[in-house]
């Protein structure tokens, strides 16, 4: 079993081993299952806004979901109860998520989206290759797993990314607790 421990410039360790990196970082958060998968087109409803990280993270999301719970019962065939926040960047290669507007989607997967209650909007998700990786700890250490998913994975992979991700928020989702996990998505090319 080749092991291979690398530091990077988040004070985070990186231990690969059989193809699955796992990221634990000084700050309490950490990352495992880094692997890249193939999902079929899907269908989303939910709250849509254009804000940039700083403005999203600081009450922003957390009012967007506030709602979308509040109204969860009006999405009829909801697939399930799990909570999706898409994010779709503009193509601009001096975009900055941090200083920059962008779509955030705070949504739910539909099986059908005939009818889209007042006030959100419907989606439709392409298939596509995602890298997808599980975050666990706070979500306020999230930023984490997007730096090394943004940063290091595409020069180590070789490949390259389409202008979304997604995370989904599931039963584990607890946003304060250590033990909270998020799925993320990005999109490839």
């Amino acid at each position: 079993m080749n092991k291979e421990t690398l530091e990077v410039s988040f004070s985070c360790t990186i231990a690969m081993e059989q193809g699955i990196d796992r990221i634990i970082s000084s700050a309490g958060g950490e990352f495992v299952r880094t692997e890249v998968i193939m999902r079929p087109s899907f269908q989303v409803v939910g709250i849509r806004i254009e804000a940039n990280v700083e403005s999203f993270e600081s009450g922003l999301g957390k009012d967007m979901y506030a709602r979308l719970l509040e109204h969860q019962h009006e999405i009829s065939c909801r697939k399930n109860d799990h909570v999706i926040l898409m994010q779709i960047y503009p193509l601009n290669e001096h975009f900055d998520a941090r200083r920059d507007a962008f779509t955030h989607l705070i949504c739910y997967e539909v099986t059908q989206a005939d009818l889209v209650p007042a006030g959100m909007v419907h989606h439709t998700v392409q298939s596509s290759e995602y890298v997808v990786c599980t975050h666990k700890g706070a979500e306020s250490s999230i930023h984490l797993a997007y730096d090394y998913l943004y940063g290091s994975w595409p020069e180590q992979s070789g490949r390259a990314f389409k202008d979304y991700d997604f995370e989904i928020w599931d039963e584990r989702y607890h946003p304060e607790s250590p033990n909270n996990e998020i799925d993320i998505y990005v999109a490839l090319s």
